[in-house]
């Protein structure tokens, strides 16, 4: 695996290094894309008249609409702000308390102008889609940040908690800030982490590492019925997160579950580089990682095909990987299942926001500089994705209400983060999401191309409905790709985490499934929801029948390890890669 190097500055370090210094002042946001984009609406706005004067006639009935409405709250009787509106109330002004004067008549004023603005930045000829989607993002940003709900003076539910409770909620709040701030400067994680303790709480399905090199561990699970499927399973996770979200509470564990059912199962602990790890890049996480792993199985269970699992960025490399192996003819792959993982990123969702040369730029610069890409930054990221559900709420709840959330295993993986290697993020960055090399055949594994039309085996796609990350219908593209003559995709409720993490019985949620053959017509994504059937309950049954239809007789559990094939038992699960910090 590639070390670190030492090269001379250059004058591209020094350029680099103001990007970096820049990303700094502006919280990793590229100025320059958001500037260009507001300078494009900006400019074919003016040459709308017809536009402009649409707008203003708008502007002057929202107005309008404001003060009719103050006219009436002033009269005395409590008024929901939502009464009448011309638009989509928003749920945050919904109780009793908002129907108070002054308070509807804030919440009024503020959805007109949110109704205002958000029509401004629509519709405006000439602009191109990418900087309406920028400028559109960066008003919802706006919009968000400046809410009633989110202050004491304006939110009429937090005065009267403030009331009945004589200003303890606050006092409760200041101190949650205090521990807060305090973790932070400490590099502690949230209260209530500590209560999810890996390899006590969470990633506790007994095991064993049998294999470990300079970028993975590979653990194998014990056993726990009397015979196995004959294919075993090889977990390729997300090396943006640790491996762990498939393996939390004993109620939703993936691994768990498989490992019931009969199957035998092994997944790649990634280790959580550090500045040395710079130069790791794709190539090493194919060749030390998937191909590794696939080595060590292979070898622990012999003359037996593997279905391999990946789970977003991990099941993008399982298919470059896939494609790599069927390009040099290895048929070592039973089958591939990919979670929530994008092979075609022409229509990445809501990242692009993030996706476009100047910040890519910048994020590449900031990389540079530390060798890595901070999880923290990542989780910034994501978090401006979803600011009214995962900023601005929850100061309200904690801060303001000083009602702390309680922890549970989900939100402490998500807390347990992980570093980039600077290479790597940056080949990925560029040659997939920005390139998209993948789809368009140009993407190359050791200097030469792979094809994803190369793949054949039997797959099991995973989308899920409210993926902000890998939106389902992006997902859905790989079955333009490859040409494999049993392919499934399967859509479930939930988001990129909670819907592939439903655990085995999940009355609540929902799925639609459906199979093809590689002779039947292509249906567009709407038309497949259309024609695919709607199942009520969790998927991972589904899928997991799906597995044990498309594997062998069921025979005596493998050993542990194959130390006379250098795959000895080096320690229990969970090992040591997911204990780094």
């Amino acid at each position: 695996m590639a070390r670190t190097r030492q090269p001379a500055p250059s004058g591209q370090d020094f350029d680099r290094e103001l990007r970096a210094q820049m990303a700094q002042m502006t919280a990793g946001l590229a100025p320059t894309a958001f500037t260009t984009a507001w300078a494009d609406w900006a400019m074919h706005l003016a040459q709308s008249p017809a536009r402009l004067q649409e707008l203003q006639q708008q502007a002057a009935q929202r107005a309008q609409d404001t003060w009719a409405f103050a006219l009436r709250a002033l009269a005395g009787a409590g008024v929901a702000p939502s009464d009448g509106f011309e638009g989509t109330p928003d749920r945050r002004f919904e109780g009793a308390d908002w129907t108070r004067f002054p308070f509807n008549v804030y919440a009024r004023a503020y959805q007109n102008t949110a109704a205002l603005m958000r029509q401004a930045v629509t519709d405006v000829h000439g602009v191109t889609d990418y900087h309406a989607q920028l400028v559109g993002f960066a008003v919802r940003m706006l919009l968000d940040a400046s809410s009633p709900a989110n202050y004491l003076a304006s939110n009429p539910e937090v005065l009267a908690l403030t009331l009945a409770e004589k200003g303890q909620n606050l006092q409760r709040g200041f101190q949650h800030l205090v521990d807060d701030v305090q973790r932070t400067l400490e590099g502690a994680g949230p209260v209530g982490t500590e209560d999810f303790e890996v390899g006590t709480h969470v990633a506790a399905t007994p095991g064993q590492v049998v294999f470990r090199n300079d970028l993975i561990e590979v653990l194998q699970y014990t056993p726990t019925t009397r015979d196995v499927h004959a294919e075993p399973v090889l977990i390729v996770p997300a090396w943006i997160m640790k491996y762990y979200i498939l393996d939390l509470s004993a109620r939703n564990s993936l691994v768990r579950y498989l490992v019931e059912q009969g199957h035998t199962v092994f997944m790649l602990s990634w280790k959580n580089p550090d500045e040395d790890d710079r130069e790791v890049g794709m190539d090493d996480y194919v060749n030390q990682g998937l191909r590794a792993a696939l080595d060590a199985v292979t070898a622990i269970v012999p003359r037996q095909k593997v279905h391999a699992v990946g789970y977003c960025i991990g099941g993008t490399l399982l298919a470059i990987g896939a494609a790599a192996l069927a390009r040099e003819q290895d048929d070592r792959l039973a089958s591939i299942t990919l979670f929530a993982a994008q092979t075609d990123f022409s229509e990445p969702g809501e990242l692009a926001y993030f996706i476009n040369p100047a910040q890519l730029a910048m994020l590449e610069a900031s990389m540079h500089k530390k060798g890595v890409l901070e999880s923290k930054q990542m989780g910034g990221a994501f978090a401006m994705l979803r600011a009214q559900d995962l900023i601005w709420q929850p100061a309200v709840e904690t801060y303001l209400k000083g009602q702390r959330a309680a922890m549970i295993d989900l939100m402490a993986w998500n807390a347990d983060g992980t570093r980039m290697p600077w290479r790597m993020h940056s080949e990925y960055l560029y040659r997939l999401y920005l390139d998209n090399e993948l789809a368009t055949n140009r993407f190359p594994v050791d200097g030469k191309l792979v094809r994803l039309s190369d793949i054949r085996v039997p797959m099991f796609v995973v989308g899920t409905e409210a993926d902000h990350v890998a939106p389902w219908k992006s997902v859905y593209k790989v079955d333009n790709l490859v040409r494999s003559d049993d392919f499934t995709f399967l859509l479930t409720a939930g988001g990129h985490n909670a819907g592939i993490v439903c655990g085995p019985v999940h009355p609540k949620r929902h799925y639609r499934i459906k199979t093809r053959r590689l002779a039947d017509p292509h249906l567009a994504p709407d038309d497949w929801m259309e024609a695919a059937e709607r199942v009520q309950g969790a998927w991972w049954p589904a899928w997991q029948a799906w597995l044990a239809a498309h594997s062998g007789a069921r025979g005596k559990p493998p050993a542990m390890g194959a130390p006379k094939k250098g795959y000895a038992v080096l320690e229990p699960a969970p090992g040591q890669y997911v204990r780094q910090r």
